[in-house]
């Protein structure tokens, strides 16, 4: 599953972010920023009609990130929701 198809307030687990070429320095950028391998990330808010920006959270920080970027995300959702 993609970080792009959690609904507003889901939690999941970082699985791998995949580069789309070799160097792919967007998705280089995504592992410094905190996008590892079992990592949770949360769904914070999503841009209306299915626009940019996601709005996700790693840790304490939120990052606002364009579809293609979410995209390239590969999680496991963990079933919880944030209250």
């Amino acid at each position: 599953m993609r970080l792009t198809d959690l609904s507003k307030g889901a939690t999941a687990l970082v699985e791998r972010v995949e580069d789309i070429h070799a160097p792919d320095p967007i998705a280089q950028r995504l592992r410094d920023l905190g996008f590892v391998p079992g990592e949770p990330v949360r769904v914070v808010a999503r841009a209306p009609w299915g626009a940019d920006p996601l709005l996700v959270q790693i840790g304490s920080t939120r990052f606002a990130l364009r579809r293609a970027e979410a995209q390239r995300v590969s999680v496991t959702a963990n079933g919880e929701t944030a209250q």
